[in-house]
């Protein structure tokens, strides 16, 4: 690996550090807003760390049902799991809130259009 790889890869590893970190202190000044634990699961997902990534947005939905986003990452997070069942209440879940991004990722992998059968 070069100089400026390593410098570069050390200065992301500490930004995105800083970046969790934030979102863990709005998580603990706003434990009912879903949004922080949203932005750090996304976060935990680019770190391969799927099981609290997957926690949290399952406490970001818990709080806030009709974040799309939240529904939209769950949805992804279960097709990739072969979960397809899951998948499709978080897509049908998401399209209720105004995006339909993860029914268009579910016909995308088979499903049915109408109804996501």
């Amino acid at each position: 690996m070069g100089f400026w790889r390593e410098v570069a890869g050390w200065a992301l590893d500490d930004q995105t550090r800083r970046e969790i970190e934030e979102q863990r202190r709005w998580a603990e000044a706003e434990p009912g807003n879903p949004r922080p634990y949203y932005h750090l699961a996304q976060f935990y997902r680019t770190q391969g760390r799927r099981e609290e990534a997957l926690g949290l947005l399952l406490e970001a939905v818990r709080l806030d049902a009709a974040f799309a986003a939240a529904q939209v990452a769950l949805a992804e997070m279960y097709v990739v799991d072969g979960d397809m069942a899951a998948a499709r209440r978080h897509a049908e879940q998401a399209a209720a809130s105004g995006d339909s991004r993860a029914q268009e990722m579910l016909v995308r992998h088979g499903w049915k259009a109408a109804g996501l059968q």
